[in-house]
């Protein structure tokens, strides 16, 4: 079954725009391949930069836009489980979509890498994942990278 992914967009986007989406199921689908992880499901939100600070804030207590915001389903080491044989729910990762834009303007690459960027990082998130101290942060962008780099969306 694999990893399902539904992602809503709560923003108006033109055709040419949704086109990238597509490689958030293309990056969610390999970084589970690569993680080993059963049937699994995660949610993913696409909004503008109002949207995205609200989250933060009142989640975070913090009153500024971010570029993605992951809500995990589990607590870090508790086990994860599925109603039944369902799949696991792994939780909602929301990306904002204007900032994920200026990100790729500012970085000098596609659109299509930083919204698989984003969805990457918001999903390993999820699994528990972190960058707070360099070696974690060396682990994540590493996992990251290899993945991308497996879907041709590398640097």
């Amino acid at each position: 079954m694999g990893l399902s992914v539904d992602v809503q967009v709560e923003i108006p986007l033109t055709e040419e725009e949704r086109t990238v989406l597509r490689w958030i199921d293309a990056s969610l689908q390999e970084a589970a391949l690569v993680e080993g992880l059963p049937p699994a499901e995660v949610s993913v939100t696409i909004v503008d930069d109002e949207g995205i600070r609200r989250l933060n804030r009142d989640f975070r207590h913090v009153d500024r836009p971010t570029d993605v915001l992951s809500f995990p389903q589990w607590e870090p080491g508790e086990p994860m489980e599925g109603a039944g044989d369902g799949p696991i729910p792994l939780g909602d990762i929301v990306i904002s979509f204007p900032r994920a834009r200026e990100q790729a303007d500012a970085y000098g690459h596609s659109l299509d890498r930083e919204i698989g960027f984003l969805a990457v990082h918001g999903f390993l998130h999820l699994l528990g994942y972190n960058h707070e101290t360099e070696e974690e942060e060396r682990r994540m962008f590493a996992r990251q990278e290899e993945i991308l780099g497996r879907v041709g969306l590398e640097r």
